[in-house]
């Protein structure tokens, strides 16, 4: 089994505003990322991890089904490594990795998705896969089982990215044929460039 989980709980500070709620295709940003994870065949559950502006961002998913799990962050303003911590706490038990997609990179398409896992389990030695675009490193990552525990000891504003390191023959590298991997919105220029989709 391999969850999605769905990183939603920061502040944007560069964007000025939560970006969880800019508006994406006339729904609000987070609801759009993760109805694409829903809709991934390969998915079978999808855990949004909440931080900043929480109440909004809970009203914004709701009605998408039993499938979406909602978890709080409360140490959010720390960065994304608690968030990591808190995503893995709430992964199903039988859980063998778990996909990580962050809310500002509303261009990952289910097919995308599905493609990634596909990828991850074609590769039974690989710990972690990691989607490149012309070279260059991007998400929705994959993390196994065994990355776990040292996933759970990274603090501040780091992800799995640090961890990487330690295993470098141990994570798979996917080339695709896709910017989605690399596009996110960090900045005002970022939605507007990117904000009609494709």
């Amino acid at each position: 089994m391999i969850p999605a989980l769905l990183l939603a709980a920061g502040s944007s500070r560069r964007m000025g505003q939560p970006k969880q709620l800019l508006a994406w295709q006339g729904q609000p940003l987070v609801r759009h990322v993760a109805r694409q994870a829903l809709a991934a065949r390969a998915v079978e559950r999808v855990i949004v991890v909440l931080g900043a502006a929480a109440p909004q961002v809970r009203t914004a998913l709701a009605g998408l089904g039993p499938r979406l799990t909602l978890i709080e962050n409360p140490a959010y303003a720390t960065g994304q490594a608690s968030s990591l911590r808190v995503g893995l706490a709430a992964l199903p038990a039988q859980s063998a990795a778990v996909l990580v997609l962050l809310v500002d990179q509303p261009l990952v398409t289910p097919g995308l998705i599905d493609h990634l896992i596909a990828a991850y389990r074609a590769q039974p030695d690989a710990l972690a896969l990691v989607p490149t675009y012309q070279g260059q490193r991007g998400t929705p990552t994959i993390l196994g089982r065994e990355m776990f525990d040292h996933l759970r000891e990274l603090d501040g504003d780091v992800g799995a990215r640090a961890v990487f390191a330690a295993y470098p023959d141990r994570v798979c590298r996917v080339a695709v044929d896709d910017p989605a991997v690399v596009v996110d919105l960090d900045t005002p220029a970022d939605y507007a460039q990117n904000r009609h989709g494709r």
